[in-house]
């Protein structure tokens, strides 16, 4: 399958019977908290800190996921990469918060029918389950980082998902589960982030039954 691939009604297409043909695993909450995040599917430009590139939408330009980078300042998962997301607020549906954090974060406000589905709950060493909510997106005019939450905004082209070297699976020493982690250029990030990225490039791109809530994250990311 070409990695390059481009914002099409075929791609979403294909990723949303991907989806619909998937079992997601749910995990009962318990003691931990609930969130979600937004695994949006948008075209790849330039994020807003090296410069936008010029394009018309009727332009091919690769497909792309947005990942955050978090703002030094907040108290848990500080500085590391993530999906944009948060706790969801009682009331809610996972989906009603996908689209919420994703307006807050990035300043992408988008309506209940880009919503192709979910990936499998993901529950993480501080406390809460994930639940990775599939959004199409599609062409975007720039994106604005809140600065309470978001240190930068960068769209990663699915080129990046499908590497040959990915996933990187690191042996832990008391944990019988390898952490899991995505390579990004010449650096890479870590689980939970890389453990759902990887499932949306398993599942929802190619078709496979690929599960990922077993894999370990990096001490750091404990916190």
């Amino acid at each position: 399958m070409n990695s390059q691939m481009t914002i099409t009604d075929e791609l979403r297409s294909r990723i949303d019977t991907n989806l619909a043909a998937f079992e997601v695993l749910s995990i009962a909450v318990e003691n931990r908290k609930q969130a979600a995040v937004s695994v949006v599917i948008v075209d790849q430009r330039h994020d807003a800190n090296i410069g936008e590139i010029p394009f018309h939408p009727s332009e091919a330009s690769q497909a792309a996921l947005i990942l955050t980078i978090r703002a030094a300042k907040l108290r848990k998962h500080a500085s590391q990469r993530a999906f944009p997301g948060g706790r969801i607020d009682p009331g809610e549906s996972p989906e009603q918060t996908a689209l919420r954090e994703l307006r807050e974060e990035v300043g992408l406000a988008l309506g209940p029918e880009s919503i192709l589905g979910r990936l499998d709950d993901y529950p993480t060493r501080s406390g809460f389950v994930i639940t990775p909510v599939v959004i199409w997106a599609g062409f975007t005019g720039p994106l604005t980082a809140n600065p309470g939450e978001v240190e930068s905004i960068h769209r990663i082209p699915f080129g990046e998902l499908m590497r040959d070297d990915a996933p990187i699976l690191e042996p832990t020493r008391n944990n019988e589960h390898p952490v899991l982690k995505m390579p990004l250029g010449n650096d890479w990030f870590a689980a939970p982030t890389a453990a759902i990225a990887y499932q949306f490039r398993e599942v929802a791109v190619l078709g496979k039954n690929t599960r990922v809530s077993h894999f370990e994250q990096p001490e750091f990311a404990w916190r």
